[in-house]
């Protein structure tokens, strides 16, 4: 059993339930994972930390089949937009890697799993999207 879990990204909690945190500029309202030296929208430098709906819509994706070294493929390489209003790029899992199985417009949750431990049992942790 792992004896950590710790977020493959920094804008991924895990506590108290899995949720994305973006910056969103103060002056414009654009939203942006990982830290800003300025609006990619306005060119301001004050942001807040938001949290990012856990729902939302797939409204772009492809189905990957090369990959680096090690990475499985096919896998399902999407874009949704949450609830809120914020753009995720991601991939989703526990779903057939085929168009059959994926569509536009279908409504997605996020999700989080296990990528990998270290020698000390501490797991990575992952996000994607699962069908809703």
């Amino acid at each position: 059993m792992a004896s950590a879990r710790v977020p493959l990204v920094n804008y991924l909690r895990l506590e108290p339930e899995p949720h994305l945190l973006a910056q969103q500029c103060r002056s414009c309202g654009a939203r942006f994972f990982d830290r800003r030296n300025a609006c990619a929208r306005c060119g301001r430098n004050d942001f807040r930390e938001i949290p990012v709906d856990g729902r939302g819509e797939l409204k772009s994706f492809t189905i990957v089949h090369r990959a680096a070294p090690g990475i499985p493929v096919p896998f399902v390489s999407v874009i949704v937009r949450a609830d809120d209003g914020t753009w995720v790029r991601s991939n989703v899992v526990g779903c057939d890697p085929t168009p059959e199985a994926v569509n536009l417009g279908m409504r997605v949750r996020l999700t989080t799993y296990p990528i990998g431990a270290d020698d000390d049992g501490t797991e990575a942790i992952a996000f994607g999207y699962e069908p809703a």
